[in-house]
């Protein structure tokens, strides 16, 4: 690895010789004479590495460790030392020392020991950095990343959240709909009323009704008392209604019309009550397709989606799943008392190779798991579970020379639209911006592949 490192040495011809070897093998080197001058130039100018011989005119190498230690916690410190003690080593890292060496010593061997000593810095900043940006990020109603994607779901939420615009936030299972919906109420005028939730597809058909709109006493069985419903209950405020697209298809004219009328009238109740809460819905079906195959009212649909938040799944994120990572890290470190700090650079690389089918909730556990298992500071690959430890990446590749292996365009094409509609979880809305296609051509093809429900087979 490439890094600035500087030399304290008062010995000229050792000075030179280093500043040589270094150079020819990649570093960037800066020399001088003393553990003053080197304070001096640390304070102006920013170094990886400094090496330091154990013995110096005026202030020692030693000294000079605890002093870059008390202000430069970053900066690691390597000492060279012509004693070989295992006293003078212990005394060194004691001081604050990354490492040493003795000599006589190869240049190669500490060229090895200055590379781990550059990239622990590097993890070193790296790590203060993500734990920056997770706090600044967490200000943003529980949201955090930084990624593009994520930027957009930003400007959205600001955008609409002081209108009572009905939303509807769409995506995969686990990518955080519901913290999207908090930061909307979060940031309304509506901010000091309830949020009340409910997962429509948590509630059976026959209750859901009653859950909605109330019910009056002796409406059925067990009613042995009114009660309002979630519609009243959100007043001032806003009713969040997940899973959308599970709302039975006998309870959306209701729906609809209470969205319209801004009124509600309870189970087995003659009269309507008022209400004026803030609607905000969330799916991970494609309700446009739902629309058109019968499955959902299109009045309906049209009624909530007045603004449209999509969250991008994980995979879309880049290195938002580090700061997730982290996030997590930090949060289990302190459920279960461990001192964990962050990732390896191993860890890093398995988490952004793996696609996350299950996003965010899926991060969240085995990021739960690994603080568990964890034995250091940082975490290890091994502590991270088996299916993300071992995978390995898909590619379309045409990997035989033989004709007769060959496939025509037609057919790459069926396997590749499939493997597109895969990957969007059957969503044919997406796959059709995807792939560049309408969707009715989309429609037309999956068809004559002979698929006709949302979640084809794989490949």
């Amino acid at each position: 690895m490439s890094g600035r490192i500087l030399i304290v040495d008062d010995d000229a011809d050792q000075r030179e010789l280093l500043e040589t070897g270094l150079t020819k093998r990649g570093f960037t080197v800066v020399t001088c004479a003393g553990a003053e001058e080197a304070l001096d130039l640390v304070e102006v100018d920013d170094f990886d590495v400094v090496v330091t011989d154990l013995k110096l005119r005026g202030m020692s190498g030693l000294e000079l460790c605890k002093r870059l230690a008390s202000f430069r916690t970053d900066l690691a410190v390597v000492v060279i030392t012509g004693f070989g003690s295992m006293e003078a080593a212990i005394e060194a890292i004691r001081a604050g020392a990354y490492d040493f060496i003795t000599k006589p010593f190869d240049l190669d061997v500490l060229r090895i020991a200055l590379d781990r000593a550059v990239h622990h810095r590097a993890l070193t900043k790296e790590v203060t950095r993500l734990r920056r940006v997770v706090a600044e990020s967490e200000q943003f109603g529980g949201l955090l990343g930084t990624s593009p994607a994520m930027k957009k779901v930003y400007d959205l939420v600001e955008r609409v959240a002081e209108t009572d615009a009905s939303v509807l936030i769409t995506g995969e299972s686990g990518t955080g709909k519901e913290l999207v919906a908090r930061a909307i109420h979060d940031r309304s005028r509506r901010k000091g009323g309830p949020f009340v939730a409910l997962n429509c597809a948590a509630v059976a058909e026959t209750l859901l009704e009653s859950e909605l709109f109330g019910h009056v006493r002796g409406a059925f069985t067990d009613a042995k008392q009114g009660r309002a419903g979630l519609f009243v209950e959100a007043n001032g405020g806003t009713l969040f209604l997940d899973e959308i697209g599970e709302m039975p298809l006998g309870l959306q004219p209701k729906l609809l019309r209470a969205l319209q009328e801004r009124r509600v009238r309870p189970v087995g109740g003659n009269a309507e009550v008022a209400f004026d809460a803030r609607l905000v819905t969330a799916t991970n079906r494609d309700l446009e397709t739902a629309v058109e195959e019968g499955r959902f009212r299109g009045d309906l649909f049209y009624r909530i989606d007045v603004v449209h938040v999509p969250v991008p799944p994980l995979r879309a994120r880049g290195t938002d799943v580090l700061l997730l990572a982290q996030h997590f890290a930090q949060h289990f470190a302190g459920t279960f008392a461990k001192k964990v700090t962050g990732l390896s650079p191993g860890v890093a690389e398995k988490l952004l190779a793996y696609p996350w089918p299950g996003n965010v909730r899926e991060l969240g556990n085995a990021m739960e798991r690994a603080v568990a298992l964890s034995r250091s500071e940082n975490l290890a690959v091994e502590d991270l579970p088996e299916k993300i430890r071992n995978y390995q990446m898909s590619e379309l590749v045409v990997s035989s020379f033989d004709p007769t292996e060959l496939v025509g365009l037609d057919e790459i094409e069926r396997r590749y639209i499939l493997r597109v509609l895969e990957a969007v979880h059957g969503n044919r809305t997406l796959a059709a911006q995807t792939l560049g296609l309408d969707r009715k051509t989309l429609y037309r093809k999956l068809k004559a592949y002979g698929v006709t429900d949302d979640k084809p087979e794989a490949e």
